[in-house]
């Protein structure tokens, strides 16, 4: 358990693990869930905004979706106008190292984490009932993808432990979003106890303690208007919205939905 995130080896993690891997020198992680013989699932952007601009720095920020898979030729599985994707871990990693999220934490070790994302107090449901989700997820969509309100973190996270915000969220489950929100949020609302702090030091302890206040009344296992939602009933849910046009749920509902298991390619 690392102050800062818990990297672990490939041969530690199991299925129904919650996994990440930092992308850009640490300025931000991408979450998926380990569902066994070395595949992740995990939630990035449509294969259709993808493929409109590679060009776009602000695409290439979440665009997840491995272009050609030396490994298996099955990597990189999505269905159409979905954003979740299945891949091998070495796409998925990207050469990055791999991080387990831990869940269960105590208070205390929550607040001594220095970035969010890494960890949550809620805890997880069995590993079963986690691949169970994702796999679900795979072949049913989970709406689309947002930065802020339901990212790949959120995704990860609602597969763990099934909870979601009751009502249509202004920010989701993630901690890794509220964290990028919370640095400016607890300057700014710092600045009047700023003036009754006694030199840098006491003003950066005060910022700081505002900072950790927000993460942690953010969190998924503090919030109290979070609640459990079957995986069956998700698309029903008042704070889940999945936008799709009539033709694409028409072609989603004709087409089989059958799934290939990832094989690995003979080595010549």
């Amino acid at each position: 358990m690392g102050l800062l995130s818990n990297r672990v080896e490939r041969s530690e993690i199991r299925p129904g693990d919650h996994i990440y891997t930092w992308r850009a020198v640490y300025a931000y992680s991408h979450h998926g869930i380990y569902v066994g013989g070395s595949k992740v699932v995990h939630f990035t952007r449509k294969k259709e905004i993808e493929s409109s601009d590679s060009s776009d720095s602000s695409s290439s920020l979440v665009s997840e979706v491995p272009s050609e898979c030396q490994t298996f030729p099955d990597c990189g599985f999505q269905l159409p106008n979905s954003g979740v994707v299945l891949t091998c871990l070495d796409c998925f990693l990207r050469n990055g190292s791999l991080y387990c999220f831990e869940y269960g934490v105590p208070s205390a070790v929550f607040l001594a984490k220095l970035r969010g994302g890494t960890c949550t107090i809620a805890e997880s449901d069995p590993p079963e009932v986690v691949v169970h989700r994702a796999m679900y997820l795979l072949q049913n969509g989970f709406g689309n993808y947002d930065m802020f309100e339901k990212n790949c973190e959120d995704f990860a996270l609602y597969c763990k432990t099934g909870l979601l915000p009751v009502e249509e969220p202004g920010i989701g489950t993630s901690g890794q979003a509220s964290s990028a929100i919370g640095v400016p949020l607890a300057a700014l609302l710092s600045t009047p106890f700023k003036l009754l702090a006694a030199g840098p030091l006491g003003m950066a302890t005060v910022t700081a303690g505002m900072y950790c206040a927000g993460r942690y009344i953010t969190d998924i296992g503090v919030r109290k208007d979070v609640a459990k939602v079957e995986v069956e009933k998700l698309s029903s849910h008042p704070g889940f919205r999945v936008i799709e046009d009539e033709g694409s749920v028409n072609r989603r509902s004709e087409e089989p939905k059958t799934l290939l298991p990832m094989k690995r390619k003979r080595e010549r």
